[in-house]
């Protein structure tokens, strides 16, 4: 009995995997570079694999050079249909297949482990994309930068995702598909610091929401020996550095902040 459902849940897992790597290649748009293969039911003579030409077009049997770039999965499948039972065969049923995905291609820099050139195979999300490449590093920060070419408009569309409410927060409506040309940056996270009569001093990763009590927490509370009420916050404005005394522990703590944990000598 057990031995029958692990087979039938491999069953079914195969099943999805199957349907979903169909779906993603109706919707795949076709491009120089990618190898395709026909196949046409009670033909084999017509079956052939071939790549696209830099000019979007590709050579077929009886039919010469047709023209595929920009075409789905489906699409080219209807247009070969069409021309092979334009004098050639009586209702044919046409099959094609991409071998290799070469044609949509993205960049990612930035926080990340592998940065570098990738290519689209199907559908990529962002978080498939970053997957992609090596995930991101300890120094990520919490957003995404997506610099997308608008080919119709001739401009340059930029798009922001909060890395932390997708990831954490599961906000999946931000885990966008990736296009081909799309340059995606991860950002490197802002730092702050504290130091003094805390049990854990050190540079901190900067998250969004963070108070000088809850940094304080983060670095293991405070020492024995803290001044308590003495805590100093030294921050950079315009370019000049400016301290409060006695800050309220409630303060919002910013990027490159210095927070400052006197000895107390009572």
């Amino acid at each position: 009995m057990r031995k029958f459902f692990l087979f039938h849940l491999a069953f079914l897992l195969l099943s999805v995997t199957s349907t979903h790597a169909l779906s993603q290649q109706s919707n795949y748009l076709l491009g120089d570079g990618d190898v395709i293969k026909l196949t046409v039911y009670d033909h084999a003579d017509l079956s052939t694999t071939g790549r696209i030409n830099a000019d979007g077009t590709l050579m077929l049997p009886l039919i010469g050079k047709i023209s595929i770039s920009g075409l789905t999965i489906s699409q080219t499948t209807e247009e070969i249909a069409r021309q092979l039972a334009d004098g050639y065969i009586i209702s044919p049923q046409v099959s094609v297949f991409v071998e290799e995905f070469r044609s949509q291609k993205t960049v990612i820099m930035g926080q990340v482990t592998k940065p570098g050139l990738f290519e689209l195979s199907g559908k990529v999300t962002l978080l498939e994309l970053v997957s992609k490449a090596g995930g991101m590093t300890k120094d990520a920060g919490d957003r995404a930068i997506i610099k997308r070419r608008i080919e119709e408009q001739g401009e340059e569309k930029v798009l922001t995702i909060d890395l932390k409410r997708l990831i954490e927060e599961g906000d999946t409506s931000l885990n966008v598909q990736i296009l081909d040309g799309d340059s995606v940056y991860i950002s490197k996270a802002g730092l702050f610091y504290i130091t003094g009569e805390v049990r854990k001093p050190d540079a901190y990763k900067y998250e969004e929401g963070s108070t000088i009590i809850k940094v304080i927490s983060k670095a293991g509370g405070f020492t024995d020996k803290a001044a308590k009420g003495k805590v100093r916050l030294i921050r950079k404005i315009d370019g000049v550095e400016q301290v409060s005394e006695n800050a309220d522990m409630h303060e919002p703590v910013l990027p490159d902040d210095v927070i400052v944990i006197p000895e107390s000598f009572f």
